[in-house]
């Protein structure tokens, strides 16, 4: 959508200009000063989409421990905190190399000291809500080997098989107390990721789940129960780390090549309407006799336009190729040279040729694979960066398109 708008603005802009340019002639073909065809600076980043539903989906398997810190009427002297094992499954997604979700499941029991040995059997599952810190302040690495990784979530937990029957929270007949309960947490934990390759990683974090006073089946005391806990693992990245990138300086680029097109017809409208002009003046013409004059001027038809040190040819030069396939489509008899340039400032000479045959067999590849045009109705030619076409220099990462002589 956003390149129809800026395709639909440069060609109104070329429209505008045809008809500013009619609009400003005189009698006598004088055309006045025109003001250029300007386009907005941009900040030049990259931004970046998921593209497919299918991509950066992950699985994580772990295992860990737990403590639980709750009421405690044991002496202080006899005031253990009991660990116990906790075992993790988790699946989720990256939304972008900077935020990401997963459902994340903790099961395993619990133990405190409740005068005896207390313990009860806890089954978790979270939302969790994640932050790439390294990837927000230092840039998009899709092979950064480490990562902290900030969240926090909400979840439902199902407590069960209390053991002693303790408490003082009463059941619904209010003749015990209860046997199991649901309880709404939130929580907050901090990841450590480590990068093993592409598809895996290995983490370790920690999780802090904050309970109203009834975890433990037990309500006095502190008013909120904490169940600390710490898991490491394997992460799995299905599809590995998949964004597709968007910097809008491609489309300023995109822009400044079609209006340096619309500034060379204004040029060219220009003159031919000083010579029309000059034309009209020694009208009426004396009679001439008929000169047939050969021309050896080669015709140069539109341009396909590269980055630097790249033969890949973006959606936004497409355009180009496609009028050429029309082109000689329409001319089934016209052979045409496919001739590609580097710019000199960047590589040496010897490797500047190899680039700009790669670019040249790029858009003779589109031309024949795509639209189905005879190879042999092409020249490939490399010119590397010995030649350059252009004054500014990295215009002339290019393919021309021209008629042989």
């Amino acid at each position: 959508m956003k390149k129809n708008l800026l395709i639909a603005a440069a060609m109104g802009g070329m429209l505008w200009s045809a008809n500013t340019a009619n609009a400003q002639e005189t009698v006598t073909g004088v055309v006045v000063e025109e003001t250029p065809v300007l386009v907005q600076e941009v900040d030049c980043k990259n931004y970046y989409t998921p593209g497919s539903w299918k991509n950066n989906w992950f699985i994580q398997l772990g295992a860990g421990i737990r403590s639980p810190f709750v009421e405690n009427s044991a002496t202080k002297s006899t005031d253990d905190r009991r660990i116990t094992a906790i075992y993790n499954l988790g699946v989720g997604r990256w939304i972008s190399p900077y935020l990401g979700f997963r459902f994340s499941g903790y099961y395993g029991a619990m133990h405190w000291n409740q005068g005896v040995t207390a313990k009860a059997r806890v089954a978790n599952l979270n939302v969790d809500f994640m932050w790439d810190m390294f990837n927000s302040i230092g840039g998009y690495n899709p092979g950064r080997v480490f990562s902290i990784v900030p969240y926090v979530g909400l979840g439902g937990s199902f407590v069960y098989d209390y053991k002693p029957a303790l408490g003082n929270i009463s059941d619904r007949d209010g003749k015990g107390t209860k046997s199991n309960q649901w309880l709404l947490p939130v929580s907050a934990g901090l990841q450590l990721r480590f990068r093993l390759s592409e598809y895996v990683d290995l983490f370790a974090e920690g999780r802090a789940q904050f309970y109203g006073d009834n975890f433990n089946n037990e309500a006095y005391g502190r008013p909120v129960d904490i169940d600390l806990s710490a898991v490491g693992g394997l992460t799995i990245h299905f599809t590995g780390s998949k964004f597709k990138s968007y910097n809008p300086c491609d489309y300023v680029d995109y822009l400044n090549n079609a209006n340096a097109q619309i500034n060379e017809l204004r040029g060219a409208l220009a003159t031919t309407t000083a010579a029309l002009a000059a034309a009209e003046a020694q009208l009426p013409c004396p009679e001439v006799s008929e000169t047939v004059i050969e021309s050896t001027t080669t015709a140069v038809l539109p341009t396909v336009r590269f980055k630097i040190n790249s033969a890949y040819v973006s959606s936004e030069e497409m355009v180009n190729i496609y009028n050429m396939a029309e082109y000689m489509k329409a001319n089934p008899d016209a052979t045409i040279v496919v001739r590609g340039y580097a710019d000199k400032n960047t590589g040496t000479s010897a490797y500047n040729m190899k680039l700009s045959e790669r670019r040249a067999q790029a858009v003779a590849d589109i031309l024949t694979g795509d639209y189905g045009i005879n190879p042999n109705r092409l020249v490939l030619e490399a010119a590397g960066s010995n030649t350059q076409i252009y004054d500014t220099n990295d215009w002339n990462r290019i393919v021309i398109f021209a008629i042989p002589e």
